[in-house]
């Protein structure tokens, strides 16, 4: 009986939770997005046309000899397209890198706008050549045409056109441009280390981050702004078994290849590290709650009772999904013997990790490294570095970045998080209003800004 009465009591609170979260779901008021883009053709066709020359132009950067020369040619392409820049704004080219100064009526909040002339190498088949810079289909198509020439393009344009209109700007701006980015070397850190030398302390640094986003999330319509708010940290990391070898006619248990696909198939279905929702992440679906049909409204407006079960969920929506409350592991290259008939003494298989702030490098490593010893597996960590703290989304420089967007903007609104570095902010013209906002976790060289 007693027994009876706790689980009636249980069911009893069960559904009186369920009716709060009904009832709360209701109260809030339906939201539509209403942004369509509705370019200028000619001037649409202009732009892209200067992203397709910059796309043309060859920037492949790799970390073994010097490439000065092929990014001075690109620079060379910058000051035809934007020749305002080059007339009135201060260069400085560091081994390729550049940093431009544009003087404000101010200095005591400077602004950055960070992006990367340089792409990774172009492999495997394309539908258009990598460095065609074809357009088509209302499409720039090329390597570099969204990762990320495409943001020095929107920076410098925006500079020339507000320069021909003689605009000012309230504060100092910089346009940081490295050409390490795609491999992590140097171009970033040595630009930075030219603002500290001249006392510059920026008060908002924009990096690439997110994009409009068609759709998000399946219920949910219309066109949302990702905001990056934060870099995920990475490591490369190899997995060696050893053995004697041996021929292939008279194998020995547990080679070198077994122990290997035998580690890999565990982290792939047993997976070993913690799920959490991330503040940021919670911020992005409270904020597309109101945009979603009532089921996902429900659980969206209500994650202190969903939580669990969305934490469990999101991995299989989608792996982006996955990858926004957990640290991943991607295994990405493999190699043993030389022949079919032989079997290895050495067998390696390579790994690209991402660390989610609530389990950072130091303790992702020691967990994978833990796992690969059961295996018989020496592990080698080749690059690393940590996660990069979060923006802090209800901060002065964050919010002033949405409020000129738009200026009814809340700090809990018009947010969708990203993983990928540093912050960014949709460009906009004067005049110009920018799409609803969404929320983004994010990584690139904003992380030495910190």
């Amino acid at each position: 009986m007693i027994i009876l009465q706790i689980m009636m009591g249980i069911i009893g609170l069960a559904l009186l939770l369920l009716l709060a979260a009904v009832i709360r779901t209701l109260l809030i008021p339906k939201k539509e997005s209403t942004y369509r883009p509705d370019p200028d053709p000619e001037r649409a066709m202009e732009y892209a046309r200067k992203l397709s020359e910059m796309v043309r132009c060859d920037t492949v950067s790799v970390p073994d000899g010097d490439q000065r020369e092929k990014f001075l040619a690109f620079h060379r392409v910058l000051e035809k397209l934007f020749p305002l820049v080059h007339q009135k704004l201060e260069k400085t080219e560091i081994d390729g890198n550049l940093l431009f100064y544009w003087k404000g009526e101010k200095s005591d909040r400077p602004l950055v706008l960070m992006s990367h002339q340089d792409v990774v190498p172009a492999e495997g088949a394309w539908e258009h050549a990598p460095f065609s810079g074809d357009i088509e289909d209302g499409k720039v198509w090329g390597r570099g045409a969204s990762d990320t020439k495409c943001s020095v393009m929107a920076f410098f344009q925006a500079v020339e056109e507000l320069l021909a209109e003689g605009y000012i700007p309230p504060q100092d701006v910089y346009l940081s441009s490295s050409c390490t980015e795609e491999w992590g070397g140097e171009g970033c850190p040595k630009l930075v280390a030219e603002l500290e030398r001249r006392g510059v302390r920026p008060w908002l640094v924009c990096d690439e981050g997110g994009g409009i986003i068609t759709d998000p999330i399946g219920g949910i319509h219309g066109n949302f702004a990702m905001v990056g708010v934060f870099e995920k940290g990475k490591a490369d990391v190899k997995f060696t078994a050893a053995s004697e070898g041996g021929h292939a006619s008279a194998p020995k248990a547990h080679s070198p290849v077994a122990r290997l696909a035998a580690f890999v198939n565990e982290v792939e279905t047993h997976p070993v590290f913690r799920r959490r929702m991330p503040k940021e992440v919670a911020a992005m679906f409270r904020t597309l709650a109101p945009y979603a049909g009532f089921p996902l409204k429900l659980v969206f407006t209500n994650l202190w009772l969903f939580r669990p079960l969305l934490l469990k969920l999101l991995p299989a929506i989608s792996a982006q999904a996955g990858a926004m409350i957990r640290t991943t592991i991607a295994f990405t290259m493999m190699s043993g013997s030389n022949a079919c008939n032989v079997m290895p003494q050495e067998a390696s298989v390579s790994a690209n990790m991402r660390f989610i702030p609530h389990q950072g490098m130091e303790e992702s490593l020691e967990i994978i490294r833990k796992l690969a010893a059961k295996h018989g597996l020496e592990t080698k960590v080749l690059d690393a570095n940590d996660y990069t703290e979060p923006v802090d989304i209800r901060g002065e420089a964050f919010l002033h970045t949405l409020v000129r967007n738009e200026p009814h903007i809340r700090a809990d609104r018009g947010l969708l998080w990203h993983h990928i570095a540093g912050v960014r902010s949709a460009h906009h013209r004067k005049g110009n209003r920018c799409p609803d906002h969404g929320a983004c976790l994010c990584a690139d060289p904003g992380k030495h800004f910190q």
